[in-house]
């Protein structure tokens, strides 16, 4: 779904232009989808909110900033269904 920055990964909120193997018209990142299926098929809502959580404070995002972005993770397809 286009955002505010561009189409984004419908399982982690990732902008799919930062995907480092996109795929043209790709709904998920190589991260999350991979070869027709999703990469942790077990994986719950709470641990891709604590996923998307860390990644965002290791690439120097606030705590704060971090924790609010991981929020609107279960608006995405993935989670939404």
């Amino acid at each position: 779904m286009p955002g505010l920055f561009g189409a984004r990964c419908e399982s982690c909120g990732m902008p799919l232009a930062k995907d480092p193997a996109p795929v043209a018209g790709a709904t998920y990142c190589s991260y999350c989808y991979r070869d027709g299926k999703f990469v942790s098929p077990d994986m719950t809502l709470a641990q891709m909110q604590a996923l998307v959580e860390e990644k965002l404070r290791e690439q120097g995002m606030p705590g704060f900033v971090a924790k609010w972005l991981a929020r609107g993770t279960p608006r995405l397809r993935r989670w939404s269904a």
